[in-house]
């Protein structure tokens, strides 16, 4: 077990009942959905949900972006209620799957939980080796800085020295967003986020853009730095250049530099700092051991992060996220094998 203060990192996102099915093109297809991609649900998607039920073999996995990082992180780190996270539920049987479901990982779970919206779930549509996210957002769209500023909440925001937040959250309270970061900025504490998706650059901009000179961590794969750098004009498409591009936007706390964390998902993890630029090979797996690749950049940054928060060099933080993310790939959904541990040797 680390030695890691209870609640050392707090985190907020939409926590989101997976619902994985392997299907078939076809079913893509009937949605108008593309076999590796995330959106959120339009009215044409709502059927899908009940369809996928119906006619597939279905899993239900505890989800959501930031809640998976930090159960990865609590998996790693083995240490009960290292994070805190907080975000919308309903008051449904899926809202007890979920928080018990991140409670036996360790996280200590805060939901704000409202009776008139329904728990949130997202489709894990898998293609192959492919997978299609699609989001209903339901309860955790109407998460609440009132929350987050109750007395019992406010003590666990302020007791944390690390903050992680996904970039989805950024679509439901930006408030609360900024709340977090400047209270990060304030205390010189490291504030981490993630792009998360091409549609958060495209139609999130001006929020995207309120919370970046709070960013002290950055991560995303290389569709979202392209995303990213085409919104902002840049003019770049190599995935280092707009790294280093990102390391000179305007920053709120000027003691603590930029660092920004790019995935490529068979390519290698691209580090950009002001001292310069460090690529990592990923551990490239034979393809019949992969099993699911829905995850993946969650569970590399939980495993980031589990060695980050403990101080350790960048050098470890990264081989723990491939390491992490390997492990995932092997699995339906973010699950996480009893018999697999992580070792820095």
């Amino acid at each position: 077990m680390a030695h890691v203060p209870e609640g050392i990192l707090f985190g907020m996102g939409n926590p989101l009942l997976d619902i994985s099915a392997v299907v078939d093109p076809s079913f893509l297809e009937k949605y108008n959905l593309k076999p590796n991609d995330a959106i959120l649900a339009a009215d044409e998607h709502l059927p899908m949900y009940e369809d996928m039920v119906a006619n597939y073999q279905v899993d239900y996995i505890a989800g959501g972006a930031t809640q998976n990082a930090l159960r990865t992180m609590q998996w790693v780190l083995k240490r009960p209620k290292a994070t805190t996270f907080m975000g919308g539920v309903g008051t449904d049987k899926f809202s007890e799957v979920l928080e018990k479901g991140a409670l036996d990982d360790g996280v200590n779970v805060q939901y704000q939980k409202m009776s008139e919206h329904p728990t949130g779930t997202c489709a894990v549509l898998v293609t192959g080796k492919n997978r299609s996210l699609c989001a209903y957002l339901g309860a955790a769209n109407h998460f609440k800085k009132e929350h987050l500023d109750k007395p019992e909440n406010l003590a666990l925001m302020e007791k944390a020295k690390f903050y992680y937040i996904s970039g989805f959250f950024l679509t439901v309270s930006p408030d609360s967003i900024l709340q977090v970061a400047q209270h990060a900025a304030a205390n010189n504490m490291p504030f981490m986020m993630n792009l998360s998706a091409p549609f958060i650059s495209q139609f999130f901009t001006d929020r995207l853009n309120s919370v970046m000179p709070y960013i002290d961590v950055l991560f995303g794969n290389e569709s979202e730095a392209e995303a990213f750098s085409q919104v902002q004009k840049f003019g770049l498409t190599d995935v280092t250049e707009i790294a280093k591009k990102i390391l000179t936007l305007p920053k709120e706390n000027k003691s603590r530099p930029r660092m920004v964390v790019f995935t490529q998902g068979e390519g290698p993890v691209i580090v950009a700092q002001e001292s310069g630029v460090k690529t990592f090979p990923i551990i490239v797996l034979p393809v019949e051991k992969i099993i699911d690749t829905n995850g993946a950049g969650d569970a590399f940054v939980g495993g980031f992060l589990a060695q980050y928060v403990q101080g350790k060099p960048i050098e470890e933080c990264v081989k723990c996220g491939i390491w992490t993310a390997t492990v995932i790939i092997q699995e339906q959904g973010c699950h996480f094998p009893k018999d697999k541990e992580y070792s820095s040797d």
